[in-house]
């Protein structure tokens, strides 16, 4: 594990080196498609990327939790929350990376 981060950057260097775009283009085309995942998923709705995996908002009511120093009872506010599901092909695509076998790039 190299515990490199990928970031926004880096995606759209990618769309530029693969796809041919410029620097620019690739940019705003990168910019594009997270404001529209992002909108997607503020307006409820479920993003499903075939062969990646879903991303979901999830409603989450109002419970009871406690402060873990003073185990004080204090109640949690009703909140929305992300959910990441991946696909079966990206899970079996991070498990063969494991394998001794796998050569780079697999």
């Amino acid at each position: 594990m190299t515990g490199r981060t990928v970031t926004r950057a880096d995606l759209c260097e990618a769309v530029y080196q693969k796809v041919g775009l410029s620097r620019t283009e690739s940019a705003e085309l990168v910019e594009m498609v997270l404001k529209e995942v992002a909108q997607t998923l503020v307006d409820g709705e479920t993003v499903k990327l075939s062969s990646f995996g879903t991303f979901a908002v999830r409603d989450k009511g109002e419970r009871i939790g406690r402060n873990p120093k003073t185990g004080e009872e204090v109640p949690i506010a009703p909140r929305r929350v992300l959910v990441f599901k991946p696909s079966n092909v990206l899970k079996k695509k991070i498990n063969d990376a494991l394998s001794p076998e796998a050569g780079p790039g697999d």
